[in-house]
Parts: structure tokens; C-alpha cells; sequence
């Protein structure tokens, strides 16, 4: 197998250009799927995180009615299981490498489960594309999620009780005064996050999604050439990711030339 770069390589390449197409393909829906996955997910771990529901709160007042001033049932009626549940979800996700996480969907979840086996547009392989799908985006809502949150958070508490003056519930607060406020200040950083997507979907091929990076293992197979098909898709996902990043920084400095005014 070649280590070393010859042009006269390419040649060898090119007859295989429509994998590289199909891969690209697949690498930009894989990025699409991902981030929509993501952010649903991250809306509602991010109110999880935010809630105030706490079950057990009884066990904080004593027989007096009085508030309990520390103590292990003061303690207790503090839990908060929506804020422990989607905590320790973030922790984990963030916490462990993507590469052991998909291997976890797609052998142990999806192991006993029995998707269906069709193609979508003639080459991506559904059961393959589908669990590469949902474990980047159970991934990915664990990021996008604390993005969210600290969105949330920067918004000044007076718009929330200025809301609750004019008679609006919680539910109507969030959504029509915190949410849009907090999306406008998060949407670059999300966009970001599509960036990061794109580059981290290379990951996928290790459970066969035909990616970019399978597109080169099939070449590297047929050809025994490595470092050229690495150039290629090296070159394919820079061509990905710069425009995207240029254009974020474009709506980045225009929304912020916005606040200033």
C-alpha cells in the first residue's frame, strides 16, 4: 500500500468519484438529522434543568408549618427528579466518547431491534443511517442542551415578572418572551454546533453508514491507495465546513449589529 503522495494516484481515484458524491450526500443528511434530533431533544432537557419540580417538597415544612433549616428531610424535599434525570444524562453523554456511543445504539439498542432493510435514494442504507442518526443526536442534545439553558438564563428576570404582571403563565412566558429572546442569542452557537456535526459524523462509517470516510475505505480497499482518498475527503469536508462557518460568522455580526442599535 502507497505512504507516499503521487498525482499519478488521483487517476487511480477518480473511476470511484460518484462514491465520494453519495458520501458527501450522506454526510450532509447525517448533519441535517442530527441537529434537528439534537435540538428537540436539548429543548427538553434544557426545561428539565430549568424546572422547579419538586414532589417532596412537603417534607420541608415541619409539624409548625415552618420551614426545616437543614437536615436530611430538608434535604429530600429539594430532589428535584426532572433536573437529576436529564443532569446525569448531560454528564454522561458529554462524559464518554462518541465512538463507545454508538457502538452502544447500534449493537445494544438497535441489536433487538429489527429495522427495516431498504435503501433510501438507491445507496444509503436505512438500518445503518438510522442508528448513526439517533445516537449523534442523543450526542449532540447533550451539548446543544447547555447551550440552550444558558441562553435561557441570560435573560433578565425582569422580563419574567413583568410577564406574570400582565398576567401571563409560565408556559406563555417561556414561550412567547424567553424562548424567542434566548434562540436569537444561542442561534450561532447552534449553528456552530452543525459545524462540529459534519466532522463528527466521520465516526459513523465504523458501523457501515456511507459516508465520506467509507467512500475512502472502498477506495483504499479496491486501489491500495490511502493518502490520496484521505486528500479527497479531506478537501470534501473542508469545502463543507469553511463556507458554513463564513456564513455563520456573517449572521453573527449581522444580528449583533442589531443589538447595538
Amino acid at each position: 500500500m502507497d505512504s507516499f503522495i503521487k498525482f499519478s494516484n488521483f487517476s487511480k481515484i477518480l473511476p470511484y468519484a460518484q462514491l465520494f458524491r453519495q458520501g458527501m450526500l450522506v454526510t450532509i443528511l447525517l448533519s441535517l438529522f442530527t441537529v434537528a434530533i439534537g435540538f428537540c431533544l436539548a429543548l427538553i432537557l434544557a426545561l428539565m434543568r430549568l424546572s422547579n419540580f419538586r414532589p417532596l417538597r412537603f417534607l420541608g415544612i415541619d409539624k409548625n408549618g415552618h420551614e426545616r433549616q437543614g437536615g436530611f428531610l430538608e434535604l429530600v424535599s429539594r430532589f428535584n427528579p426532572l433536573n437529576f434525570i436529564a443532569t446525569a444524562y448531560v454528564e454522561i453523554l458529554r462524559s464518554t466518547p462518541v465512538l463507545v456511543q454508538i457502538f452502544i445504539i447500534y449493537y445494544g439498542v438497535f441489536g433487538l431491534i429489527e429495522l427495516p432493510s431498504f435503501q433510501v435514494f438507491g445507496f444509503i442504507k436505512f438500518d445503518r443511517f438510522f442508528p448513526g442518526v439517533v445516537a449523534l443526536g442523543m450526542n449532540s442534545g447533550a451539548y446543544l442542551c447547555e447551550i440552550i439553558r444558558s441562553g435561557v438564563q441570560s435573560i433578565d428576570g425582569g422580563q419574567t415578572e413583568a410577564a406574570r404582571s400582565l398576567g401571563l403563565s409560565q408556559v406563555q412566558n417561556l414561550r412567547y418572551i424567553i424562548l424567542p429572546q434566548a434562540l436569537k442569542n444561542i442561534l450561532p452557537a447552534i449553528a456552530n454546533e452543525f459545524v462540529v456535526i459534519i466532522k463528527e459524523s466521520a465516526i459513523t462509517y465504523t458501523i457501515g453508514v456511507q459516508d465520506i470516510m467509507s467512500a475512502v475505505n472502498a477506495v483504499k480497499g479496491a486501489t491500495f491507495v490511502i493518502i490520496e482518498p484521505l486528500l479527497v475527503a479531506t478537501a470534501i469536508y473542508f469545502c463543507l465546513c469553511f463556507p458554513t462557518s463564513k456564513v455563520i460568522a456573517y449572521f453573527e455580526r449581522r444580528m449583533s449589529r442589531g443589538d447595538k442599535r
